[in-house]
């Protein structure tokens, strides 16, 4: 399936709009992200499936202050399938208040709704080793 470039770029914009709503504590907005059954998925930190916005929400306000300031995503690939729905890998780095920083790996499916795209679900991984762990071969 070919994805019209409008459609292209509402899916990044949607990517790039997590960071904007959480870094500003719009959770209340999560719904313009996430479809009501969303699975946000953090099992790589150790914490099972979230499901649904008001979970997302949830966990983010009961992270408080351990959240990272800042948000960015970049490195954003869009991949259409068959079935109508998107593929978007993207990196993400969080600045955390100490000025401390992690980065992650974002795998969202998306799909089209009737109030426009959005994201299904997202596995986030945690980038913790160069490489990806591979080593030279031989």
């Amino acid at each position: 399936m070919s994805l019209a470039l409008e459609d292209r770029l509402a899916v990044i914009e949607l990517v790039s709009l997590h960071g904007h709503l959480v870094d500003d504590g719009s959770l209340d907005r999560l719904d313009e992200l996430f479809t009501a059954d969303v699975v946000y998925d953090l099992t790589d930190f150790g914490q099972e499936p979230l499901s649904g916005v008001a979970a997302v929400r949830e966990a983010a306000w009961a992270l408080g202050a351990a959240n990272p300031v800042a948000h960015h995503v970049t490195n954003v690939v869009v991949t259409a399938a068959a079935d109508g729905r998107v593929q978007v890998r993207s990196k993400g780095l969080g600045i955390k208040a100490d000025g401390s920083c992690g980065s992650v790996t974002y795998d969202d499916i998306v799909v089209r709704t009737a109030d426009g795209w959005r994201i299904s679900h997202r596995r986030v991984s945690a980038r913790r080793t160069p490489l990806g762990g591979m080593t030279k071969p031989g």
